[in-house]
């Protein structure tokens, strides 16, 4: 029986554990609030359950989206230094993220996914034929709303 790879989660606590020795503040606190939201997600519902490796990534998906937008409405409300502290924030939870796709990249799976679900045909009422197929492709490496940019414009592009 081969060892598997560290999961996501344990990775997490590792690096929590290195980051408070190290005394990086920064690092040790968002790494805190995502073992929190984790645990949260773990025991909300009728009852407790421990998350897929799928599921620890969309909650560090999840907060690395909050830190993006708070730092840009901090930035809008002029607010420099809070907005630097998201940012930080975001930089450290990019770490446990996917590698993001190219914007070429997400043409090509965007392409594909028409192709292989007919929706050419649809025009832009395929849009959520398309949405679907390329979702979970692409979720966590590139943003929904590029991604759903994208298949607007290919399938306007055919019709």
């Amino acid at each position: 029986m081969s060892v598997p790879t560290t999961s996501l989660k344990e990775r997490l606590r590792a690096d929590l554990t290195t980051s408070i020795r190290d005394r990086d503040k920064v690092r040790a606190g968002t790494i805190r609030m995502v073992l929190s939201a984790i645990s949260e997600a773990e025991v909300a519902g009728s009852e407790a359950k421990e998350l897929s490796e799928q599921q620890v990534l969309d909650v560090v998906i999840r907060e690395a989206k909050k830190r993006r937008e708070a730092e840009e409405a901090y930035a809008a409300a002029g607010r420099a230094e809070l907005a630097e502290r998201e940012q930080a924030e975001s930089a450290v939870l990019a770490d446990y993220l996917p590698k993001p796709l190219s914007p070429d990249e997400v043409a090509a799976i965007v392409a594909e996914a028409i192709a292989q679900t007919g929706a050419a045909e649809l025009g832009p009422k395929g849009i959520g034929k398309v949405m679907g197929a390329v979702t979970p492709q692409t979720r966590g490496k590139a943003d929904g709303a590029a991604v759903a940019a994208e298949v607007r414009r290919q399938l306007s592009a055919t019709k």
